[in-house]
């Protein structure tokens, strides 16, 4: 394993110093606790706070900012952060408007979640995003997976809140957005997790996982490598199949590299994707780059994410973060 690092155990604290530091008009390390907050917090607004695992950056932490998230709680690589970080990150961004948390639907994260939601003990709610169709039941959760379709649930919230919605019409817009999202990946090669020291599973040469998860979890079967646009093929019938009778009209579409995949290829996934999902749907927006990582794992994913005149005015909102910035 090679590895820009000093020490393992080191690893995350290190990281997230350098990004604040790296960052410092936008965000801060919270005073109590590692965990990264929007510097200048808007008095009376919900706030919105997300976390899980290390190792998906620039998620959760490089959504931190005017226009999305007011804080995210990092854990460990893989590992989600503790019910006290979430806690502290709750207490840190409340300006009297309440809470909103936005988790992603493993099982450590909604657990860990629920037990901060039960120690703040204020106005608090919850948004869960389970936006992969991958699987049904995975290695980490019950039901489906929350993958790259979080950071668009995350961007419609942060514009909505920056509004000044309530708290229980922010939780109401969360639950119809991630409804309306749906995401597939594919893994080319494994990850490394530092403190394993080896890839986290074997594929061949010519082998590429289906349905892969943002921690290496196995998807829906492991086959012979295939050219872009039979797999672009492939993930679109998977999306537009799922989704049904909804997959029309306007759409987001997002092309995320899980780390270890290069823009041209992610690009040219994007050309091929898009001719695909055209047959039936409109692309009206679009992102393509490393936004929902998984270390330094090759392959990508596609999200499609339904439009209407409401969530695309929110995401055409201004928004200033370290990963993701417009209209300001």
């Amino acid at each position: 394993m090679k590895k820009l690092i000093n020490a393992v155990e080191d690893v995350v604290n290190e990281s997230l110093a350098g990004f604040c530091a790296a960052h410092s008009d936008i965000v801060r390390l919270g005073n109590t606790a590692p965990f990264v907050l929007r510097r200048h917090l808007k008095p009376g607004k919900v706030a919105l706070v997300s976390g899980g695992g290390s190792g998906h950056e620039p998620l959760h932490g490089g959504f931190v900012g005017p226009g999305m998230l007011d804080a995210a709680c990092p854990g460990q690589v893989f590992t989600s952060p503790t019910p006290d970080l979430i806690h502290a990150a709750a207490e840190a961004v409340d300006t009297s408007g309440g809470v909103l948390f936005i988790v992603k639907n493993y099982e450590g994260d909604v657990m860990n979640f629920d037990m901060a939601r039960e120690m703040f003990g204020k106005m608090v709610a919850t948004v869960i995003t389970d936006d992969d169709v991958a699987v049904e039941r995975s290695t980490y959760s019950t039901g489906r997976r929350g993958v790259a379709g979080t950071m668009i649930v995350e961007k419609i919230l942060g514009a909505a809140a920056e509004e000044g919605r309530h708290l229980a019409d922010l939780k109401e817009l969360g639950d119809r957005v991630n409804a309306a999202t749906r995401t597939i990946g594919i893994a080319l090669t494994s990850c490394t997790v530092p403190a394993a020291g080896r890839p986290t599973f074997d594929l061949g040469e010519g082998e590429m996982e289906v349905g892969v998860g943002i921690h290496g979890e196995p998807g829906r079967r492991r086959q012979e490598l295939r050219p872009a646009n039979e797999i672009a093929a492939e993930m679109v019938g998977a999306i537009t199949t799922d989704l049904g009778d909804r997959a029309r009209g306007e759409v987001v579409l997002l092309i995320n590299g899980f780390g270890g995949t290069p823009l041209s290829e992610l690009y040219l996934m994007y050309n091929d994707v898009r001719k695909k999902l055209e047959a039936s749907c409109t692309v009206a927006r679009s992102l393509v780059g490393n936004f929902v990582t998984s270390l330094d794992m090759a392959g990508c994913s596609v999200t499609v994410s339904l439009l209407d005149k409401e969530i695309k005015r929110l995401w055409d909102a201004p928004v200033h973060t370290a990963a993701l910035r417009w209209g300001m």
